[in-house]
């Protein structure tokens, strides 16, 4: 048995353990320090706090530009989530009825937002954007993070589409139905799990994106890992950790969500 390879009986082998271990280790650390350090009481970063203190929470929930930062990324997200799966759930359906070859390519495609590096997806559009008077405005920034969340929800109903029979649909057309009826009483129950994980996914992707939203921003149009960005340049309050710790504790909250979701098939 390699000492690189995972036992059928005995679980994995000792490297592939170590190094599991190691990875969860250095997600979590961060996590670890972050969320403590924003409820120091002291006006700068302290790990561990001296003393505990709800005062920065209280600061981001109350200060107009923070909650302006976070109520405007959470309509942004909304948006994006919802015009990004209704266009990845038909993009993913209109894959399987094209040629294999015609497919491969589209599917290429459409990762290309995964691809890309950021920089260069937000050069891109920013300089598109300035041309159709889009930069700055709360569609053009909906639109961008669209673009880039449609491959998410692409790939988590293309995964429920493999197990998806057409022979349903065939015999949902021979009782009569039509195919709107098809899609919406038949085919969109039966592929949920796909579209409502690529939904938050899309939703989590637009919440936390920084690049693009960096490009688009103005002082009225600022998402908050934008306003974090600006405010780690000129602040440095602990006001950063409370939203970092926001953004950590809600992400991971829909992600279980997603996860239990799925372990009960929905």
């Amino acid at each position: 048995m390699s000492f690189f390879s995972t036992r059928r009986q005995g679980g994995p082998g000792l490297f592939l353990g170590s190094m599991t271990l190691l990875t969860a280790i250095l997600i979590i650390l961060p996590i670890l320090v972050v969320i403590p350090a924003s409820f120091t009481a002291g006006e700068t970063f302290q790990f561990p706090p001296r003393e505990w203190s709800l005062r920065w929470y209280e600061n981001f929930f109350t200060s107009r530009m923070w909650l302006s930062s976070l109520l405007q990324s959470l309509q942004i997200a909304s948006f994006t989530a919802v015009l990004a799966t209704v266009l990845g759930v038909s993009a993913a359906i209109g894959l399987t009825r094209i040629s294999r070859k015609t497919g491969a390519v589209l599917r290429l495609f459409f990762s290309l937002p995964l691809t890309v590096p950021s920089v260069v997806v937000g050069i891109a559009i920013y300089a598109v954007f300035l041309r159709w008077h889009l930069a700055g405005t709360l569609s053009g920034l909906v639109l961008a993070h669209t673009a880039l969340a449609i491959p998410f929800v692409i790939t988590t109903v293309a995964a429920s589409l493999t197990g998806y029979d057409n022979a349903l649909d065939l015999a949902s057309s021979s009782l009569g139905a039509g195919s709107i009826t098809t899609l919406f009483r038949i085919k969109i129950p039966l592929l949920a799990p796909g579209v409502i994980s690529g939904f938050l996914f899309a939703f989590v992707s637009s919440f936390d994106e920084f690049v693009v939203a960096l490009f688009l921003q103005t002082p009225k149009l600022r998402t908050l890992p934008v306003q974090m960005y600006n405010s780690i340049a000129l602040d440095m309050d602990p006001t950063i950790s409370a939203a970092s710790s926001v953004i950590v504790v809600a992400t991971t909250i829909i992600f279980l969500f997603v996860s239990l979701r799925a372990g009960n098939k929905f």
